[in-house]
């Protein structure tokens, strides 16, 4: 099973995609998609759509992890990151990808063991669960982490 893991964000929307085949998970591919800085929101939300649709029609996920909401003492940026999660969305229902949202705080702990991990230490255990040579950026390894959770949840939920 391939599944796509995604870190929404307007400014920078992480992503990877791991293959489970038996009990071994296998990084395929990773990175982010950064829209220009000076690109107005609305077309900044319209890349990222275009982009999450060429990376499932390239790759053929069967299944997406994404990051739930959180809530935030700034509302306008929780607005904006729930602009960017619905163009992935979206874009994961026009590819026909079925949709696995989980909280922040499940995926942290699903991957090092504690729900307030910091960011660095997820990119860390990521590293050494997909055995990574390269260290990807925080928003990929994110998503990777998204990943992992869904594969690690998929063996005991009935879908």
């Amino acid at each position: 099973m391939l599944v796509l893991g995604v870190d929404p964000g307007s400014q920078i929307t992480g992503y990877g995609l791991i293959e489970k085949k038996n009990d071994d998970l296998t990084c395929i591919h990773y990175g982010q998609i950064s829209p220009p800085r000076d690109m107005p929101f609305y077309k900044r939300i319209h890349y990222i759509f275009q982009a999450m649709t060429e990376i499932m029609s390239r790759y053929g996920p069967q299944e997406m992890a994404i990051e739930d909401l959180f809530y935030s003492k700034n509302i306008q940026s929780s607005l904006k990151l729930g602009h960017a999660r619905g163009a992935v969305l979206i874009a994961s229902e026009q590819c026909g990808v079925r949709i696995f949202e989980y909280a922040p705080l499940e995926i942290k702990k699903s991957v090092a063991g504690y729900g307030r991990a910091s960011k660095e230490q997820v990119r860390s255990m990521i590293r050494v669960i997909l055995k990574l040579k390269d260290t990807p950026n925080l928003d990929a390894s994110d998503a990777l982490a998204a990943a992992v959770c869904h594969l690690n949840w998929s063996r005991f939920k009935p879908f």
